[in-house]
């Protein structure tokens, strides 16, 4: 693989795979929950895994949907690691008990990703619409542990915790989770039917990050860490990513059910089947990709002294809400 710094990459680093929309929960925020997609069986899905082992493509991370509604996760999962996959996953574990636990480190998965949006067990349950499921997300990061699985936790900021998202970083200290992701609200899905119930204005957007980053900077453990390229304009942002902007379509893409690829999972555009066609052609050749690597600043954005660095900020945000990637990220404060 080229360095990113130089041009585009041979192929992504990561694939965000979702092997199935279905779920057992039914979240405010989630982008996938109304989609629907035909899933393909075992066998189709370890000749993508073949495809991507031969590109060379270092990590897949399992995400959906619930990845453990699939009953052969453990097979297919097991397979791409002796293929020499990364293989990682995120849950909401509710499913993670001690037996699955077990059979996800025999699987060979390197971490597993529990999502927790409140260090308050109410608002968590409230939030993702399923009462118990702050215990059961608890409890499924102790059982992880227990199986020898690297921890991450994941929070959505929204409304319900971005004042107390310190509480969240403390209950990964209590359960020895090693990173906590801070995720930036997508409007995408029932994100985009439930935002201005759920998401900050830009100001408070500012006012979070400013914080977080002071945060971030001076706490060794839990690791802290975006994924919102809107931060590169501010103080204290000393990230040397590998791409500038988003990462989608440039260091990852997404896998849907049914072997179709989109750059992300929040934007619902499909640029090819990694089972009908050939990589290579969808990876160089897409017209949406192109467009995606290279946006234009429009609007405020052009003459923006930080454009260089957040290139637009989210393009799948700008494009939930606009239906343009090259628009300025709703969620800027400049």
């Amino acid at each position: 693989m080229a360095d990113a710094k130089m041009g585009l990459l041979s192929a992504p680093l990561t694939f965000n795979w979702t092997l199935s929309y279905r779920c057992n929960f039914s979240c405010s925020h989630c982008y996938s929950r109304e989609e629907q997609a035909a899933e393909l069986g075992t066998a189709d899905i370890k000749r993508i895994v073949d495809i991507l082992a031969a590109k060379k493509i270092p990590f897949i991370n399992f995400g959906g949907g619930e990845p453990l509604i699939r009953e052969d996760l453990f097979e297919i999962a097991a397979y791409a690691a002796e293929q020499g996959l990364n293989v990682s996953m995120n849950s909401n574990g509710w499913l993670v008990d001690a037996d699955n636990a077990s059979r996800l480190a025999a699987a060979g998965f390197k971490s597993v990703g529990i999502s927790i949006d409140s260090a308050e067990a109410s608002l968590h349950d409230d939030f993702r619409c399923m009462p118990g499921s702050f215990a059961r997300a608890v409890a499924a990061l102790d059982h992880l542990r227990r199986a020898g699985i690297r921890t991450t936790m994941s929070a959505v900021i929204s409304r319900i915790n971005y004042r107390n998202f310190r509480d969240i970083l403390d209950l990964a200290r209590e359960h020895d989770v090693s990173q906590v992701y801070l995720h930036n609200f997508k409007c995408s899905g029932r994100g985009f039917k439930n935002r201005e119930e759920l998401d900050l204005d830009p100001g408070e957007w500012k006012a979070f990050y400013l914080e977080a980053l002071e945060v971030k900077n001076s706490t060794e453990a839990p690791a802290i860490s975006f994924d919102d390229p809107v931060i590169a304009s501010l103080p204290g942002y000393d990230a040397d990513p590998l791409v500038k902007g988003s990462s989608c379509g440039k260091l990852s893409l997404h896998l849907r059910p049914n072997g179709d690829i989109t750059p992300c999972g929040f934007i619902p555009l499909v640029v090819g089947n990694i089972l009908n066609q050939d990589f290579d052609e969808i990876w160089n050749g897409s017209d949406v990709l192109q467009k995606m690597r290279n946006k234009e600043a429009k609007g405020k954005c052009a003459g923006c002294s930080s454009y260089g660095d957040c290139l637009g900020g989210c393009t799948a945000r700008a494009f939930a809400t606009t239906g343009d990637f090259s628009e300025p990220d709703p969620h800027c404060w400049k």
